[in-house]
């Protein structure tokens, strides 16, 4: 069976810009999971927890934790219970508010980040962090840090 050779009609340069990062951010998305999965029995989604998790000295809030991902308060919610379940982090009451939980990774959950975060970066060496030189870079930060702070106006 041929394929057609699809093409896409006239786009502006903004609009192939657009499309350009919904391509990378999906393509490369989708390689990391599949090897997360893979190797560590982890999802994209719970490995930016575990990330968010590992940068902290303290237990965090959950509605914390979901201001800073991509996650909606009922997926961070899911994501928490299913790494609790594994071991991977703990809730403890908050000390300031009766309401709230604070969710820290565990010493197992610490671990499993660290291989997971070594995978993440094996799998996006040849085709990211190899491939694009420093200049390649800092125009990636200019360009998500504008984004970043436009939708946080």
């Amino acid at each position: 069976m041929n394929r057609a050779d699809l093409t896409l009609g006239p786009l502006s340069e903004r609009d192939h810009a657009f499309y350009g990062l919904v391509w990378a951010g999906t393509t490369l998305a989708a390689q990391v999971d599949r090897e997360l999965s893979r190797a560590h029995g982890l999802s994209l989604s719970w490995f930016e927890v575990l990330l968010w998790l590992d940068g902290q000295r303290e237990p965090v809030a959950a509605s914390d934790l979901g201001a800073k991902t991509m996650l909606s308060r009922s997926q961070v919610s899911r994501v928490v219970d299913a790494l609790t379940g594994r071991g991977l982090v703990e809730r403890s009451a908050s000390a300031s508010d009766a309401r709230s939980v604070r969710i820290a990774l565990t010493d197992r959950g610490r671990a499993l980040f660290a291989e997971a975060d070594a995978t993440r970066r094996a799998v996006l060496a040849p085709v990211f962090t190899e491939l694009l030189d420093d200049s390649d870079i800092a125009a990636l930060e200019t360009v998500w840090r504008k984004l970043k702070e436009a939708r946080a106006r």
